[in-house]
């Protein structure tokens, strides 16, 4: 329910004193009846001229206070991130120096094995050239007659 009009209300005569309201405070009611249903203040951003200074205003404000909040919670994902990044690098760095010494150790069992195979090689040439020479004294030793 509305009473806003277009035009304040006028009384066309004095009141009535029977109403037991003195002349103020009748004045004071009708000037309550001729204010807007909602009236402007500078924080309700509501309707009237107020609300494009202090609504902008307080745009404005929310705005700065959103762009930092997000500035922040982008700071943070980017801490984050980083902490992340610096993590992952200490493990990869772990995982190499391990691999590395993996690698040390399987190159240092090739050379040892490596050696033991000319080793057992030569054996094995030397052990045929004494069957070889067996092998003749026996062809020798056992020629039919």
């Amino acid at each position: 329910m509305s009473f806003q009009s277009e035009a304040p209300v006028q009384l066309p005569c004095t009141p009535v004193l029977e109403t037991m309201l003195s002349e103020s405070e009748i004045q004071y009611l009708i000037s309550l009846i001729n204010q807007p249903e909602y009236p402007t203040s500078p924080r309700s951003g509501s309707q009237g001229s107020n609300r494009t200074v202090y609504s902008s205003e307080e745009r404005k404000l929310r705005r700065m206070k959103s762009n930092r909040e997000s500035a922040q919670r982008s700071r943070s994902r980017k801490k984050k991130h980083l902490e992340n990044m610096t993590n992952r690098l200490n493990r990869l760095k772990i995982q190499n120096l391990e691999l590395k010494n993996q690698l040390s150790f399987t190159m240092h069992k090739y050379l040892l094995l490596s050696l033991e195979n000319e080793q057992l090689i030569s054996e094995s040439i030397a052990l045929l050239a004494t069957l070889s020479d067996l092998c003749a004294i026996l062809s020798n030793t056992y020629k039919p007659q």
